[in-house]
């Protein structure tokens, strides 16, 4: 059995009956009371943000996850539709499980966390950097790179993002998934 000692961010828990992701956490210690353990939690099933204190040493429930690659197929009326890569396995996920929805285009990966308890999928992510073409940006003006302004830029996703004006339509360029965030440039 866990204790709260074994608490670790990303680790799932089990806390009345709903699964929960821990974001964040701490001990408070004071000079006459027992240590408490602290975590912000996010539902796995329901994405709420919680907070929750323990006792030092009171008793956890983790879950164990698998992650498993899986392929983007494609989107249709019943969600998103992902190919294990190792099996052939087909799964249907609702927008709400996948992480960042908007940078899936066809073929990429995502990575699909299952409950080994239930074996079923409890969400998804993708890659923390991908690489995506331009589709449409407005061209930047010549000497006009001093400040570090930005434009909008469309990628082949149909997802705007900020991107630093040197940058043309039709190039390929390495986004952030977690923040929507323009990283650098690719070379083709």
């Amino acid at each position: 059995m866990a204790t709260t000692a074994d608490i670790s961010r990303g680790l799932i828990i089990k806390l009345d009956g709903n699964l929960y992701s821990v974001v964040e956490f701490g001990e408070n210690k004071t000079a006459r009371a027992a240590a408490k353990v602290w975590a912000k939690l996010k539902g796995v099933d329901n994405k709420r943000m919680i907070e929750k204190t323990w006792n030092s040493g009171e008793t956890i429930f983790p879950i164990r996850v698998e992650k498993k690659t899986y392929q983007y197929l494609y989107k249709d009326e019943s969600g998103y539709n992902l190919m294990n890569t190792e099996t052939y396995e087909q799964i249907v996920l609702g927008e709400e499980m996948i992480d960042a929805p908007q940078f899936l285009k066809d073929s990429s990966e995502v990575f699909v966390f299952v409950n080994t308890e239930t074996e079923l999928p409890i969400g998804a992510e993708l890659p923390e950097k991908i690489v995506v073409r331009i589709t449409y940006c407005e061209p930047g003006l010549k000497g006009d790179t001093a400040t570090r302004a930005t434009k909008s830029a469309t990628i082949e996703t149909g997802t705007t993002v900020n991107v630093p004006l040197f940058v043309d339509e039709g190039e390929l360029i390495r986004v952030n998934t977690k923040t929507g965030e323009y990283l650098e440039r690719v070379k083709e």
